[in-house]
Parts: structure tokens; sequence; C-alpha cells
């Protein structure tokens, strides 16, 4: 089971978010049959199969164990990730592109940035899983809380010199390129 899944396609993202499949892929955390998960949402066994066909089709469930029970197989399933997160491309074939909004410093942008970084580090995880191979990345997330504007925008100056100054030390252009995003933003209320 992965940790997080990104979900490129329509179909398997209207799958996912279908409010009786969603919570069957929620109660999939812990592996169980048909029956078994019949008996905790109060469901038919018969609207559960067919839910975990349509899940198991679009690789959002996958098998867990086969029971024998005299003649009969028992399935046990369970969700192929942990959590999962819909990539905008499942959504619209038209995926914002950051490349094409001028104002780096809009909201837009970023949220089209984040977009970007769904798409290609979902896509290139999924390529690492198939081969068998890690995926090489770097995260950097802190909170930093500015008294002032003049002392945000002094930040984003420093900050701003010391990643062209460590790119261009670092930088190969024989080496294997990797995209570098900075992003910050002001923290939503209900996370504070």
């Amino acid at each position: 089971m992965q940790d997080v899944e990104v979900i490129e396609s329509t179909k398997a993202a209207a799958a996912a978010l279908d409010p009786v499949r969603a919570r069957l892929l929620s109660e999939l955390a812990v592996p169980a049959s048909a029956g078994g998960l019949a008996a905790r949402v109060g469901i038919t066994r018969q609207k559960i199969n067919y839910h975990l066909k349509a899940l198991e089709e679009h690789g959002l469930v996958e098998l867990f164990e086969e029971r024998q029970h005299g003649g009969i197989t028992e399935r046990v399933l369970r969700a192929s990730a942990a959590s999962f997160v819909v990539s905008p491309a499942a959504v619209s074939a038209t995926a914002a592109d950051p490349d094409a909004n001028d104002d780096h410093l809009s909201a837009r942008y970023l949220i089209a940035l984040a977009g970007r970084l769904m798409r290609e580090v979902g896509a290139l995880a999924r390529r690492a899983d198939a081969s068998g191979k890690g995926l090489p990345t770097l995260t950097i997330d802190t909170q930093i809380g500015f008294q002032s504007a003049a002392d945000r925008a002094a930040f984003a100056d420093d900050l701003t010199a010391a990643v062209l100054d460590l790119a261009a030390r670092y930088h190969h252009d024989d080496g294997r390129p990797h995209r570098l995003v900075v992003a910050a933003h002001p923290l939503p209320e209900e996370n504070r």
C-alpha cells in the first residue's frame, strides 16, 4: 500500500469521489472482504461487490489475500493507498499552466504551480514505483512569522539571493535537471 497516490484519470477520480466508494476506500485502510464491509457500512454484499469492482478497475483497491471457505473463495481487498489526491489533470484536460501567468506573486500562479508539481511528481512516482526504484526529492516545509510586509519583502530578497547563489554553485549543464519550487502563503485561520 502506498502512502499517497495521485489520481490522474477522470474516471478514477469519479469513482473515488462517489460518496459510497469514498467510504469504502476509507474502510479499506484495513483489509476486508465484501461481506465484512457490508456488515460495517450497512449495505448489501452485492452492492458492495459492485462498488469494489469499480474501484478495483481503476486501481484504487487491490487484492490483499484470498481465503478458502469450503468451496468458496473469499477475496480480501485493501485500498491501494492510505490516501488519495486528485490531480488537476483528472478534472480538466486543460490544466492550469503557471507559465501562462505573468504575476508570479499571485495566488492563482501559486495554485497553477502546485497543480503542475502534483502532476509531475505523481507521474514520476508512478514510474519509480513501477521500476522498483526510488525517486530523489527534497522538501522543506516550515512556518515563519513576519512582523511586517517590509520583513516579508526583505526575507524574499535574501531567500532569492541565497537560492540563486546555490543554484549557480551546484548547477551543471550536463547534470540531471531538477525543478525547485519555493512558495509561501499565509496560514489559513484553522491551521493557526
